[in-house]
């Protein structure tokens, strides 16, 4: 028999519901990916018309990168709290208004400041979009799933990228900031159409009943009620640590690269901007299928054996861009680097939300991966300070090291599949 959650739906395992939900997570994805690009194609028209320094224009990247850090431990919470759809349609809300805005600034701190408030709502998405997914979609292709569902990042850096080619160099950088309120529509739809998962509603029931026998808990009415819950269990704060490093090291290297490879191609290897950004919809339709790929692999062979062999791949090859690139080899470099680059996003969403229970698992995965944003945060300024004194390659080869260690740390202490979103 087919079992009805509270809102009318179907049990999420026994209909086909999840692939509503894949599209408006995929979307949504999509478009926080695209706006996070839309920042490293503005930098050098934001240092021109604002006349910021290296360092400057780095930290706009680390503004944004900490905003996302504190809207992704917030939304985790506001998940656990709320719910994971609502969460989703008012992350899309915020980012989408703050992002337009950005067109309207006329000064580094009022951009800096605007970009902080708009990034609070990227981060919670992430997050969001990966614990409502993981709680939909069946087992037996859970990583399949979302790791085509990270794709949807990537296909949001080529939309960032095709509309940058498209935008700036008659219309400005202001309005390809402008363009950003369009998703709005998407979480209004979002909001008719798509129910809360039965995991959630499951745990929801349990709280109820608890309060109603009198069983007292760490109240979950303010994050920090959340995470004594979670270091209340030696299990999870061990998970919960393990995590954050990995997530830190990801991140520094995955965000350093990223916000700086398009000036480092035009910068330091001298491309114009149409090759420069044509080279980079090579590398990011590699990624994509590096992504969709990873997901194929962990459901059969594994999420840690794939998670590190991405990620300790990816920590060879930027050295190997860096020191033997020339204009015959760097888009074949690029394209494969960007296959590997993917993978461990490939896999990151499902192996996290796995490792943690429903009762805490948005708080659990969006504490860890956002504190772990520190390293995020701190990444684009530290290329941005290199390049000052050497060149933005020599932060690239500080990115693989970093790479080096996100993948040491899973492959040694983080076991798959601890807890299934399916079956609890």
């Amino acid at each position: 028999m087919e079992v009805a959650t509270s809102t009318g739906a179907l049990s999420p395992a026994k209909n086909n519901l999840w692939i509503i939900v894949f599209i408006f997570c995929f979307l949504g994805l999509l478009i926080d990916g695209a706006d996070l690009m839309l920042l490293s194609y503005s930098l050098s028209s934001l240092k021109a018309e604002f006349g910021l320094t290296s360092v400057e224009a780095g930290s706009l990247g680390s503004f944004t990168l900490a905003g996302m850090a504190v809207g992704g431990i917030y939304g985790g919470w506001a998940c656990d709290r709320f719910g994971r759809v609502k969460t989703v349609v008012w992350s899309i809300v915020l980012f989408s208004v703050g992002t337009a805005i950005l067109g309207l600034t006329h000064s580094y701190w009022q951009f800096a400041a605007t970009r902080f408030f708009a990034s609070l709502g990227l981060g919670a998405l992430y997050v969001a979009c990966n614990t409502l997914m993981a709680e939909y979609v069946p087992t037996r292709y859970r990583t399949t799933v979302l790791g085509t569902l990270q794709a949807g990042w990537s296909v949001g850096y080529i939309v960032a990228t095709l509309l940058a080619g498209w935008i700036l160099p008659d219309h400005g950088w202001r309005w390809l900031f402008y363009v950003a309120i369009i998703p709005v529509i998407l979480a209004v739809l979002m909001q008719r159409l798509v129910p809360e998962p039965q995991a959630w509603l499951n745990a929801q029931a349990e709280r109820a009943r608890e309060k109603a026998e009198g069983i007292q808990r760490v109240s979950a009415k303010k994050p920090d009620g959340m995470f004594k819950l979670i270091f209340s269990d030696p299990r999870a704060s061990r998970m919960f640590l393990l995590w954050a490093l990995t997530a830190g090291f990801l991140q520094f290297g995955y965000y350093g690269v990223n916000n700086w490879m398009p000036s480092y191609l035009e910068g330091e290897l001298g491309m114009n901007f149409k090759s420069m950004t044509s080279y980079m919809v090579g590398t990011y339709a590699a990624m994509i299928f590096g992504k969709i790929l990873a997901g194929l692999a962990a459901d059969r062979l594994g999420r840690r054996v794939v998670f590190a062999f991405g990620a300790l791949g990816t920590a060879v090859f930027l050295p190997v861009i860096v020191l033997y690139q020339s204009p015959d080899n760097i888009l074949w470099l690029l394209i494969a680097f960007g296959f590997l680059y993917g993978i461990p996003y490939g896999v990151n969403a499902t192996y996290m939300t796995e490792s943690f229970e429903a009762k805490f698992r948005g708080s659990a995965v969006g504490g860890a991966y956002n504190i772990g944003r520190v390293g995020a945060a701190v990444a684009p300024a530290a290329i941005g300070f290199l390049a000052s004194h050497g060149s933005i390659g020599v932060g690239f080869m500080v990115m693989g090291a970093a790479y080096f260690i996100c993948g040491v740390i899973p492959a040694l202490f983080i076991r798959d599949k601890q807890f299934d979103p399916q079956k609890q």
